[in-house]
Formats: C-alpha cells, sequence, structure tokens
C-alpha cells in the first residue's frame, strides 16, 4: 500500500495498492478493477484510491509492488504496508 495514506497527513487523499495475481480467478474480480481508463477514476470513485495488479508495468522494468517501493521525488527505497488477507476469509 503507498500513496498520501502511509504518510503523516492527517486527512490522507488516496491510496494506491497492488495485489498478487497468482491463484486469483479474474473473472470474480470486481469489474471495476478491470478499469484503467480516465486515470482510474472509476477505482478512485469506488474504493477512494487504486488497486493494481503486480504485474510489470508498461513501459518500465519494474512491477508495481518495485515500483511502490521508490520514492517518486529523491529515488531512494522506501518501506511500504504489507496486508495479508489470506485465511479466515471465505
Amino acid at each position: 500500500m503507498n500513496g498520501s495514506f502511509v504518510t503523516a497527513k492527517e486527512v490522507p487523499g488516496d491510496f494506491d495498492a497492488c495485489w498478487e495475481c497468482d491463484g486469483v480467478d479474474i473473472r470474480r474480480l470486481d469489474p471495476t478493477l478491470h478499469t484503467f481508463d480516465d486515470s482510474r477514476a472509476a477505482q478512485k470513485d469506488k474504493y477512494r484510491g487504486e488497486l493494481f495488479p503486480n504485474v510489470r508495468m508498461r513501459n518500465r522494468t519494474c512491477t508495481f509492488l518495485e515500483f511502490f517501493q521508490v520514492d517518486r521525488v529523491t529515488g531512494r527505497r522506501k518501506g511500504i504496508i504489507v496486508l495479508d488477507l489470506r485465511g479466515g476469509l471465505s
């Protein structure tokens, strides 16, 4: 997880997240998660953030997970929040 949600901002504006594709039945996903047009407006409207599959990014040599671990201003590595949702969900 990335974005202003994981900063010191008192009122975060949004979040950016990526999810692992392994074992996911894409047909069962909310169609909104397949909608990337208009700067992902549908995702932002429904989830108040953006959710990307952890795949290699177009025009880059890294995955979304790798991308989120680099500060876009300094280029230095940074920490991110990992949420493990396995188990307990049906």
